[in-house]
């Protein structure tokens, strides 16, 4: 269902109009007026994006200083509105020097007039990628004192660019060296039990590409995902070899990507654009690695001692090591005094953040460290109340391991003028919110 958008409004904090846009008749003029009075005069105006006053339904985001609404009169996609909304923000920064607010748009007003036409067409949202829009709209905007430099790049043909299949790519591109860099990052949210037990566990994981190639390449990734080897093992009439195999879920993946093949073929075929783009998103929630368990112990002593004693085990390989590992070891606030010894790192006590703060720079795979602490609290007349004892949290990343046990099994390169490519592949794993209760 697309969006028939019916008008676009600008407004600053006081509510002013700084820049609107009709694109429908069935819509008044006096919709901003309602917009302040039922919502911005009123205390419901971070509550939820979206109202309904009338017969208008009013989709608003706030960026900066600047409230973007998007009014509708009919039943309409909510996810597509914002998702153009956030679109038109980045079109706009990229002509404006990376910059988005009050000033930006006040001085340039005939440039957004003239993009809100090209990128909204009566209502439905049309092409929003700044390559292609910035091949036929030249005008630059008045880019802030603060942004970098634009780079003067060669301007391809524009229509093969809007009307072609490739959009998102020019032709003529020419490296020297012809290199493909490709991160898989993950990360890891995890809610232990204090007796071990796992509450909730899963990965978040992204694919970032870097592409320096010549010419149009096309582009094929082979990832130890189920459904792919299975589909392999089907079309060679033979089982693949492949070792672990894993279960990606909500998979979603950048434009480029051949979605025809991929339904079919289940391999990921891409033409990819030219430098860092995302090429996928996905979430794991089967046959986590854990990088690290948190063994807690903390025990009350009456009203005014409490000892403390946490091991921490990395359970990667031994060959690895994590880098920037952080535990938060929660205290009571009436924290008066503490004394810790960790066999590795550095602990301190943090009273802004009632915690103990034990901080390891690099810690190798298959190994353990503990932390034992005193800790003196301040006696109170008032009656004691219960300490509810916040989770103890983790941050930390460890470069060459995923948790998910994704991996890169190929990654070729086609182009027709056969030169060789250099691939580079990295993984790397980071704490998202890793807690474990005490």
């Amino acid at each position: 269902m697309p969006v028939a958008a019916s008008a676009i409004y600008f407004l600053n904090l006081r509510g002013d109009v700084l820049i609107n846009r009709l694109y429908r008749d069935d819509v008044g003029g006096n919709m901003v007026d309602a917009f302040r009075l039922h919502i911005m005069q009123t205390k419901e105006l971070g509550t939820c994006p979206v109202r309904q006053i009338g017969g208008c339904s009013f989709f608003y985001m706030r960026i900066s200083n600047v409230y973007i609404v998007v009014v509708v009169s009919s039943n309409a996609n909510v996810a597509c509105a914002f998702k153009f909304v956030v679109e038109a923000v980045n079109l706009f920064k990229s002509y404006f020097g990376g910059a988005f607010d009050e000033d930006a748009i006040r001085n340039n007003f005939v440039l957004i007039y003239e993009l809100l036409d090209e990128i909204m067409d009566f209502g439905y949202p049309q092409n929003l990628s700044p390559e292609i829009l910035k091949l036929y709209i030249t005008q630059e905007g008045v880019r802030s004192p603060f942004s970098s430099k634009p780079t003067d790049k060669p301007v391809p043909n524009a229509t093969l660019q809007v009307t072609g299949a490739v959009g998102w790519r020019r032709e003529g591109l020419v490296y020297k060296k012809n290199e493909v860099f490709l991160d898989i990052v993950e990360s890891v949210n995890l809610l232990m039990s204090s007796k071990g037990s796992v509450l909730r566990c899963d990965v978040t994981g992204k694919i970032l590409m870097k592409c320096f190639l010549s010419g149009m390449p096309d582009l094929k990734l082979g990832l130890n995902d189920k459904i792919g080897l299975e589909k392999e093992s089907e079309i060679k009439s033979r089982p693949t070899k492949s070792g672990k195999t894993i279960e990606l879920d909500d998979v979603t993946f950048h434009q480029c990507v051949n979605l025809t093949r991929f339904n079919s073929e289940k391999t990921v075929s891409f033409v990819p654009p030219d430098g860092e783009f995302e090429l996928m998103k996905y979430r794991i929630t089967e046959g986590v690695n854990l990088p690290f368990r948190v063994l807690p112990t903390i025990k009350e002593l009456g009203r005014t001692r409490m000892e403390v004693n946490v091991k921490v085990k990395s359970v990667f390989g031994a060959k690895m090591f994590a880098l920037g590992v952080v535990i938060k070891i929660p205290v009571p606030k009436q924290t008066a005094k503490t004394s810790m010894q960790v066999t590795s790192g550095r602990a301190k006590y943090n009273a802004s953040m009632d915690c103990l703060l034990w901080k390891i720079r690099k810690f190798p795979g298959q190994t353990e460290s503990t932390l034992s602490a005193e800790v003196e609290l301040i006696s109170t007349i008032a009656e004691k109340k219960s300490w509810t004892r916040p989770p103890i949290q983790m941050e930390f990343q460890v470069p060459m391991f995923t948790a998910s046990g994704l991996r890169v099994r190929f990654l070729k390169v086609w182009e027709k003028s056969g030169y060789n490519t250099v691939e580079w592949v990295r993984y790397i794993t980071k704490a998202g919110s890793y807690e474990i209760r005490c």
